[in-house]
This record gives structure tokens, C-alpha cells and sequence, in this order.
């Protein structure tokens, strides 16, 4: 199979007239989905466990097997007896850094290929494929297909890497350029970056955090907080079948058709499980308040969304908790309450771990504490 030799952006044939059903009913429920955002108090802090759960639903399309529950244990000190399961974690929670990198980044100039690079390099911090070219582009070729494969027998193979700086700064040009529909606009940027597969390892995770950036860019989203990730592992085979059969006759209709259900249904069931965490916030503050009657109930609810798993110890560091002896009484309320449960009992130097619970379940959508 030779290397693929991409169209440049933007396309000259595309149908919008079949995509007008797709694009309406896509910005409805982002629009529905930023009204609930803006409706959440600091929702940076509320929403933190959902975008690890993206992380981890990203790095499972690639191969990854780590759960949310285990990554906020491993973040709470309880380490990971196998080591490739502690390569998963690191992944994920690159994934995460490097998302909170660009929304930090976004607040003081546009989206561009250096920020693109460092990114790729922070997804690729000291885990699997740290020695491929980590925050550079490829210069030898790559490929697709299953594993063992050789380049013979690859499913596809992006352009040559001679053409990838040519191929990147059209992707680019196309990033910024205006484009008829926003969501037909993303559509084709993350296309194209998975066609042109600039770089040796972190294209579909890297892929995939271009969602949220876009969207946060744009002005459509108020915060990088889109979980895609849910849907595209769920209609894996559909997703990698649409992007291979790209440049197929009416092939990037029939992507962009596929891309707009997927903001569409994926922005519907973000919506509903912000309401869910909120409604829980809310249930948990009212209870936590007439348990406590303390005037730091609300700043230790607020440090528990944020950390839903987490050692005993860490909240003495806090500046914003009171005493050790009044923060041991609040935690122990809360475990006799059954709020907080016991991840792991402390033993000498090694601090108590305990989980609320039902964030940790609401956000993985299972039983897991």
C-alpha cells in the first residue's frame, strides 16, 4: 500500500444540503449542553471527575484498560503492583494535563502548530512512546493495521512524512479560516489531522483533545469540557470505518453525517450527566450542612469534587480546612454517615483513603465504591 496523498483544505465538494438535519440538531444540544456549563457553579471544579473519565475513554480506544476508579486511587497514593496497568494511569493523566494545558494556553493567544507540539509532547511524558519523536513531527513513515502487522499489510498508510510539513500548515491555515458551519468546520479538522497522522505515536488521543479546544476556541463551548470519547469507543468501528474510506465517492459527506450524531448524542448525554453531578452536589451540600453545622462544610464538599478520592492527609495541607482535629471529626461524620467510604485503612505512615462514592459512580456510570 502506498502512502495516501490527502486533499488539502478546504473541500470543494461537499453536500450541505444533506448535512442541514446533522448541523441543526448538533448545535441545539451544544447549545442545550453550554446552558447547563454555565448553569454550574465552578464547574471546573464540579465537572473534574468527568474530564478524567474522558481521559480514560480516550486512552481506552487505545488500547488502554485503566478505569476512573483506579486512576483516582493511584492520584490518592495507592499504587499499582502491575506496571502496565501504571502505564495506563500515566497516559490518562497526561491526557488530562495536557487538556488543562491548553485551556490555559487559549486565554492568551490562538491554537497553532507549537501548541499542537507541546501538547503532543506533555501526552507523551514519560510513558509508552516517549522515544518516538515526542513533541516533533514524524520524519519516517508510519502506518495503521493490527498488531505485528507489516507495512504491507497495513489498513492504511498516512502521506509520506516528506509532505507532512505541507500537509500541517494547510491543517493549520483551515483551523483559522472561516468555514459555512463550525461543526462541519471541526468535522474536517479532526479528519484531517487523523488522515495526515503527523505524529509516531498520540494521533487519535491528540485527535481527540482537538474537540474540546475547538469548541472552547470558537465560542460554542464557555469551557474545553466536551466528552466525545464515550461515543466514538462505543461506535469504534464505525468511526475508524468512515475516517479510512475518506476520498471514497460522497465519503466525507457520510463522515460529516457521522461526526454531527456523534456531537449531537454525545452533547445530549454530557448534559444530562452535569445535571446529574449538580443535582448530587446539591443533595450533598443541604445533608452535609445540617450533619456538620460547620462553616466549612461547603469548602470541604467543594475539596471532595475536586479530589473525589483522596488520603486524609492531604486536606491538613489545605489552607482552606480548619484543625487536623476538626478535619478528622468532619471525615469521620461523613464516614458514619456513609458519604465517604473506606478505600483503605491507614497503618503507620501510610494515611487513610476514602472516596465519596456516588461522584465516583455518577461519573463512571457504575458501581464502584
Amino acid at each position: 500500500m502506498k502512502p495516501a496523498i490527502p486533499k488539502k483544505l478546504p473541500l470543494s465538494r461537499i453536500d450541505w444540503e444533506r448535512l442541514v438535519p446533522g448541523i441543526g440538531a448538533a448545535n441545539r444540544a451544544l447549545a442545550h449542553y453550554d446552558g447547563v456549563l454555565y448553569g454550574i457553579p465552578n464547574s471546573g471544579v464540579l465537572l473534574s471527575p468527568l474530564t478524567t473519565q474522558e481521559a480514560v475513554l480516550s486512552s481506552r480506544i487505545e488500547g488502554t484498560r485503566a478505569t476512573l476508579g483506579e486512576v483516582l486511587k493511584f492520584e490518592a497514593g495507592d499504587d499499582v503492583a502491575e506496571e502496565s496497568k501504571r502505564q495506563d494511569i500515566h497516559e490518562i493523566i497526561n491526557y488530562r494535563r495536557a487538556l488543562a494545558a491548553a485551556e490555559k494556553e487559549l486565554k492568551h493567544r490562538p491554537f497553532n502548530l507549537n501548541l499542537l507540539l507541546k501538547l503532543h509532547e506533555i501526552l507523551l511524558d514519560s510513558v509508552r512512546g516517549r522515544n518516538m519523536a515526542r513533541g516533533k513531527f514524524r520524519t519516517v513513515q508510519n502506518f495503521i493495521g493490527p498488531p505485528g502487522a507489516t507495512i504491507e499489510q497495513a489498513l492504511y498508510v498516512p502521506p509520506a512524512p516528506s509532505h507532512v510539513p505541507a500537509y500541517m500548515n494547510n491543517w493549520e491555515e483551515y483551523y483559522h479560516a472561516e468555514e459555512r458551519d463550525p461543526l462541519v468546520h471541526l468535522a474536517l479538522v479532526h479528519a484531517q489531522f487523523e488522515i495526515i497522522h503527523p505524529f509516531l505515536d498520540g494521533n487519535g488521543r491528540l485527535g481527540r483533545i482537538l474537540v474540546p479546544i475547538f469548541l472552547y476556541e470558537k465560542q460554542i463551548l464557555a469551557r474545553p469540557m466536551f466528552y466525545l470519547s464515550a461515543y466514538l469507543e462505543t461506535h469504534r468501528q464505525e468511526y475508524a470505518d468512515c475516517l479510512r474510506a475518506l476520498d471514497a465517492p460522497e465519503s466525507w459527506t457520510r463522515w460529516i453525517v457521522f461526526f454531527l450524531r456523534a456531537l449531537a448524542e454525545q452533547a445530549q448525554a454530557n448534559a444530562e450527566k452535569a445535571r446529574q453531578i449538580l443535582a448530587l452536589y446539591e443533595r450533598l451540600k443541604s445533608k452535609i450542612l445540617q450533619l456538620t453545622h460547620s462553616q466549612y462544610a461547603i469548602p470541604l464538599l467543594d475539596r471532595l469534587f475536586r479530589q473525589p478520592v483522596f488520603p486524609s492527609s492531604v486536606l491538613l495541607q489545605d489552607k482552606a480546612m480548619p484543625t487536623k482535629p476538626m478535619v478528622m471529626a468532619l471525615l469521620r461524620k461523613l464516614r458514619e454517615a456513609g458519604i465517604l467510604a473506606v478505600v483503605r485503612e491507614g497503618s503507620g505512615r501510610r494515611a487513610q483513603i476514602l472516596a465519596l462514592g456516588e461522584l465516583v459512580n455518577v461519573s463512571e456510570g457504575k458501581k464502584v465504591f
